[in-house]
């Protein structure tokens, strides 16, 4: 037996309605969209984080003057009293001050995330029937062309002002798909700071906490052998170290293949550890 539904016209009359087989039917009736893939869905995300960059330019401050100022401010500052001249040491520095800007850029990821969270804007991504991972890793990939114009921009400034990679275009390019790949891993981190904080305030304060004693006590600056023994063994050991000593190595035409191994081991660390907490989060928040 169907269901007819009716309304009153102006005249007082019945009109026949829709029946619900007929609803039913129509709504039935096409195929169904095919569900986006694991890729398709994170650069969709992705492609949404470079839209936010779009409409709110000041976003790329902290990627365009923001290296720009690093690069020249430690060269011209520390330049002559640890190398002599600011040409010498900008060889030294720059690979390292690269490495130290762009890990330190990846913290807005995690406030990027929390302020989505609060604007409720994961509530609707969460009933999309997409892979449940897709808006972290979109965020993440968006953070990766941010850390590409932070490095471009650098190594811009870095070449005008004296810098020469022993290892040419093959090494310079080399070096910062290290440092891309690293950050992308590293990033995982700030994205659990994002889900686990109530405010941006918060993420920003702990991520502070955490980033400036991981970059400033490596060898970005200096050579570790100048520091105290029990300094050299957390320094050593650091996994930004680590990255330093590959990125500027493989700029200066080199194959580092142990440094090389601590950063992928490390990169790989922080995708399955912090990754798999910032998931746990995100499915139960």
């Amino acid at each position: 037996m169907s269901t007819v539904t009716t309304k009153a016209d102006d005249h007082g009359g019945a009109l026949a309605g829709p029946r619900t087989e007929d609803l039913a039917a129509l709504l039935v009736a096409g195929d169904r969209p095919p569900r986006p893939s694991a890729l398709s869905a994170s650069l969709t995300f992705g492609w949404r984080a470079m839209l936010k960059i779009k409409h709110v330019p000041e976003q790329l401050f902290d990627v365009t003057a923001f290296p720009i100022m690093m690069v020249l401010m430690y060269t011209y500052l520390f330049g002559g009293a640890l190398a002599g001249s600011a040409s010498a040491y900008i060889q030294f520095l720059l690979p390292g001050i690269l490495t130290m800007s762009v890990v330190m850029i990846t913290m807005y990821t995690g406030v990027a995330v929390n302020g989505d969270i609060e604007k409720g804007v994961f509530d609707r991504f969460r009933t999309l029937p997409i892979w449940r991972p897709a808006p972290m890793v979109g965020y993440l990939l968006g953070d990766v062309v941010r850390y590409l114009i932070a490095s471009t921009v650098m190594l811009t400034v870095g070449l005008i002002i004296g810098y020469r990679p022993g290892g040419g275009p093959a090494g310079v390019l080399a070096g910062v798909a290290l440092l891309m790949l690293f950050s992308f891993s590293f990033s995982w981190i700030w994205t659990m700071f994002g889900l686990l904080l109530r405010s941006e305030k918060s993420v920003m304060g702990v991520s502070m906490m955490v980033i400036f004693p991981l970059t400033f006590l490596s060898n970005v600056f200096v050579d570790p052998k100048t520091m105290p023994g029990w300094l050299q063994a957390f320094v050593n050991n650091s996994p930004v170290t680590h990255l330093a000593s590959a990125v500027r190595q493989l700029m200066a035409g080199g194959w580092p293949g142990a440094d090389i191994a601590w950063s992928l081991g490390w990169s790989a660390v922080f995708v399955v550890v912090f990754g798999a907490v910032t998931m746990r989060l995100y499915n139960r928040k």
